[in-house]
């Protein structure tokens, strides 16, 4: 019986099987930020175990609130960048180069086919778009991450999704994957590997890799992966350009990632999205999804273009589209936060800051902020916004406050208009 990607993962990593089901894995890389891992560093200290098993495979950030909003946060970048500086940690980001870490680590070239990827955030699976296994896990597994460079999983199951026809106008990544969780429902992947694969994804560019990969975990999944290819090599070329003579053998050498046509999935789903609409979110679970039309009139407060789903150059450039030329309605709050210092800079010198800026939006700097109502455009009581993040749980972005989650476009389509449209109108 052949195996699947994640199973070629787990067999190249694994250290130990301590019982059935589970396995201990060597791990490639650990990612930081100041939310969830200050609490592992004080922990460690504590136990007078303040080390790190290698410097060099440690990638930390300050990205959730940045710059600091107040004390406690203040206190959290202090300790993680104390941290850094104390166990000599090169890539680490502070101030000023920072980004949101599931677009600044990518576009710094740390992830690779084949790699297993931990870090205590659920949006971890974003990394999965590589051809890598790469999981948000707890405080005591990064504790252990840190400390000895291994993770305990349960041996996942696959669940192999393949995207067929032609994606329309209008229609994103973020459509496409939106559809999926609301087939599968919030609880549909638990515990398992959402393997995304077919002519769609084949097409796709590594961003839109990303934005399906990142939302996995709304359908309970561990990791959502792509099976590396020409498109993946293109993009880490600048990386592993003195690893392979070209990028042909490049993109042979990851062929070794890919699952083998006679693997076992757990099941195997289809999509067609040829006749696919823009999506949207109309409750508080990622899973209560409806075609756009159906909440046309929606009247939103505020619009937000960022995080590490879609804030990166890609994203920004099909929201300027639109909004080149127009204003956003009067009485909405636009919002739009690039990902990385990278996706500002591109985003100045193409004219689309400037595009944002006209069109009447406050430009902020990368943070994640927003998506999770931390900080730079929290929601009040009872106020609607048009969002690009990845979740609308209730209070998600401030007490109260509702979430509608939409494809940059459809986000832009809303700033103009102030009410939620179709975006193929505009």
């Amino acid at each position: 019986m052949g195996k699947t990607i994640t199973e070629k993962i787990f067999a190249a990593h694994l250290r130990d099987t301590p019982s059935a089901g589970n396995a201990i894995l060597d791990i490639d890389v650990v990612m930081c930020h100041e939310i969830t891992t200050p609490i592992a560093i004080n922990d460690l200290m504590e136990r007078g175990m303040d080390r790190v098993f290698n410097a060099d495979r440690i990638k930390a950030v300050i990205d959730h609130v940045t710059p600091a909003k107040d004390s406690k946060t203040a206190l959290q970048g202090k300790i993680i960048r104390e941290w850094a500086h104390r166990h000599k940690i090169k890539d680490f980001f502070d101030i000023g180069a920072n980004g949101v870490c599931h677009a600044i680590f990518p576009e710094k070239g740390f992830i690779r086919p084949g790699n297993t990827v931990i870090m205590g955030d659920s949006h971890t699976c974003t990394h999965g778009a590589f051809g890598a296994f790469s999981a948000g896990i707890g405080t005591t597994d990064l504790e252990v991450g840190i400390l000895k460079g291994v993770c305990s999983f349960r041996t996942p199951e696959t669940i192999k999704i393949t995207i067929n026809g032609t994606l329309p106008d209008g229609v994103f990544a973020k459509d496409i994957i939106l559809s999926i969780i609301k087939r599968l429902t919030v609880k549909g992947a638990t515990d398992k590997i959402m393997e995304f694969s077919g002519p769609v994804v084949d097409k796709m560019d590594m961003a839109a890799r990303m934005t399906m990969c990142n939302m996995a975990i709304e359908a309970g999944a561990t990791c959502g992966v792509c099976l590396p290819d020409m498109v993946t090599v293109d993009f880490l070329w600048p990386f592993i350009k003195d690893d392979y003579a070209s990028r042909e053998e490049a993109a042979a050498d990851f062929k070794k990632w890919h699952s083998d046509p006679d693997a076992d999935y757990a099941e195997e789903l289809t999509f067609e999205v040829s006749s696919l609409s823009p999506q949207v979110t109309y409750g508080y679970k990622p899973d209560e999804v409806k075609d756009i039309a159906e909440m046309s009139g929606t009247a939103v407060d505020q619009v937000y273009i960022g995080s590490c789903t879609n804030g990166r150059i890609e994203d920004l450039r099909v929201a300027a589209s639109i909004l080149k030329g127009r204003k956003i309605a009067a009485g909405v709050r636009g919002i739009v936060s690039p990902a990385t210092p990278k996706t500002y800079s591109m985003a100045l010198e193409e004219g689309l800051i400037k595009i944002f800026m006209e069109a009447g939006f406050c430009v902020t700097n990368p943070t994640c902020g927003a998506c999770l109502g931390m900080s730079n455009g929290v929601l009040a009581e009872g106020e609607v916004c048009a969002s690009t993040t990845n979740r609308n749980f209730n209070g998600r972005m401030g007490k109260g406050g509702m979430v509608h989650l939409m494809s940059p476009l459809s986000a832009a389509a809303a700033a103009i208009k102030g009410v939620i449209n179709d975006p193929r109108e505009l």
